[in-house]
This record gives structure tokens, sequence and C-alpha cells, in this order.
């Protein structure tokens, strides 16, 4: 049985998840709560965030190179990074303490550098899939070999429909903000390629305004 994939966003009313600022705490709440064992990450949310909230890539240090000993409860973070583009970026998720530690998604067609330098610095990887990460392959060696039974994922649009695309996800929470972001709005499902149903199973509304709505297959 493959392992349960939650898709968790903070949106506006027109669906778009950039645009605006959305409440961290309460999304990271929400996230926090439904203890999933690993999170998701696109390789484009790391480049990213670290464009957003730091001061360059700071540089590696030996502790770097070793497998952080952090309290087993916490999610893995499961990278999906075929291309190698955060070679010289992974230390900078493994020193965030709210991280077991990282597991990289890597296929065929990734370059024999990148393999060199994850070994080099113990970080786990799985192999699936020829040119790009083969997700269904992925999540079934994750729970083979890592005992991961519910994956959460945050990371945006991109990921998010390749996963609703490939008939992946069993859940989905939107975090609904009280605002439009109009014409500059990033919708988080406009690469859907087929309509897929859900049944809404919760809605929560918040004093700031916000409604959590839970939807299932």
């Amino acid at each position: 049985m493959m392992p349960e994939l939650i898709i968790h966003n903070s949106i506006s009313l027109d669906g778009s998840l950039t645009g605006f600022m959305p409440d961290m705490a309460l999304h990271y709440k929400i996230a926090g709560d439904y203890k999933s064992d690993a999170h998701l990450i696109g390789s484009n949310t790391i480049i990213a965030g670290n464009e957003m909230f730091g001061d360059g890539i700071p540089a590696e240090e030996p502790s770097d190179f070793n497998q952080p000993e952090r309290n087993p409860a916490l999610p893995w973070w499961v990278i999906v990074d075929s291309g190698g583009r955060l070679k010289g970026m992974l230390h900078t998720c493994r020193r965030f303490e709210f991280c077991r530690d990282v597991i990289v998604l890597l296929s065929e067609s990734t370059p024999a550098e990148y393999f060199g330098h994850l070994r080099d610095r113990n970080y786990n990887f799985i192999i699936a899939g020829k040119e790009k990460v083969d997700l269904n392959m992925a999540t079934d060696r994750l729970k083979e070999n890592f005992g991961i039974s519910r994956i959460l994922t945050d990371t945006g649009r991109i990921l998010g429909n390749i996963l609703i695309n490939a008939g992946m996800v069993d859940e989905i929470s939107l975090l609904v903000h009280p605002l439009i972001v109009g014409e500059k709005c990033y919708p988080m499902f406009s690469d859907i390629n087929k309509n897929t149903e859900f049944k809404l199973v919760k809605s929560e509304k918040f004093d700031n305004g916000c409604v959590w709505n839970v939807y299932r297959l």
C-alpha cells in the first residue's frame, strides 16, 4: 500500500499561492498537526527559500557531512532533485532543527558527480525513474526503506499538480485567506489535466478571517 499523501497550501480567495503574506504560524501549525513522516519538497522551493530568507549560501562545515542525531519523530525532508540543482545547498536543509534529515529523490539521468557529492556527505537518496523521478516508485521505496507512511507537501503548484495528475493525492488541505490577489494571481491548480473529484470533510473558520478546508479524494 502506498503512503498517504497530503497537499497542504495557503491560498488567496482566487486560489493564488503567491502575491500575499500568508499566516505562516497558522499554516505550519496545521501542517505540524498532521504529524507526517516526511515532507515532500521540490528543488525549486529550496532554491526560492534560500533566495527569499537567506543572505547567500553559507559555506559547508565539517558537521554538515554527517547525518544529524535528532528525534526520530521529526519528519524527513524528501527533496526531488534529479538534475542535481541543489549541489552545495543541501546543508542549509540539513541544518534546519525541525528536519530529521534529508532524503534526495534522483533518476537514472542524474549527473554522476551529484551521486558522489551526496555519498561524500552521507545523504540518503533513492533512484527512481529514467529521465525524471518516478514519484510513484519513489514513494513506494520511501515506505519500504524508511517506513514512511504519511507524506505532506506544501511546496506549491508544480509538484502538487504533478501529484494530482498522477492520482497520488489522498487529501488536500487549503488555508484560504480573505483577500484577492487579482491580475498577479499564481493559481494553484492551473496545470491539472482532468477533472478530479474531492469531498469536503472539514471546514474551520479562524479569528483572522482564514478558513481551513480539507478535501478527501
